[in-house]
């Protein structure tokens, strides 16, 4: 049986690069056999040369439009058999990736949420909805392993 593991985390503001390398790494060392990750940046590459991704969306792309991001994001969360998070570094409150989580706090879909100690986004109602919360991706990656009894 696959698994499916979202990947959310701060786009807005961010290069594309700056969007999709984490994401790239992570799907690195999870995609397998029996776990596939999912990321909001998908299909994407279209916005290569932004230098600033844009919270408002692309009008002209249909997945970037206000709708498109939502209804992916949105799909990709609840058909997830787990949401892995990460703030790290994150400068200012990332609106999306706080729904994100709620979606999948909502449906009962476990979060693995990467931050610092002091970061942003610590919030009583944050701390609630996320299952596990670690300071570094390798720690995120061994939790998502054990969930779905891949062998590291």
């Amino acid at each position: 049986m696959k698994h499916y593991c979202y990947l959310a985390g701060p786009i807005t503001g961010l290069t594309y690069e700056g969007a999709v390398d984490w994401r790239d790494h992570v799907a690195a060392l999870l995609n397998s056999d029996k776990v596939e990750t999912l990321s909001p940046m998908r299909g994407k590459s279209y916005l290569l040369n932004e230098r600033s991704l844009k919270a408002e969306g692309y009008s002209n792309q249909v997945m970037s439009t206000a709708k498109g991001i939502n209804r992916r994001d949105f799909f990709d969360c609840n058909r997830a058999d787990c949401v892995f998070v990460n703030l790290l570094g994150a400068k200012k409150v990332s609106i999306g990736t706080v729904m994100e989580i709620a979606w999948a706090y909502a449906a009962g879909i476990p979060v693995i949420a990467i931050m610092e100690p002091d970061n942003i986004h610590q919030h009583a109602m944050i701390e609630d909805c996320v299952s596990w919360k670690v300071e570094s991706i390798p720690h995120a990656v061994e939790i998502v392993r054990f969930l779905f009894n891949e062998e590291a």
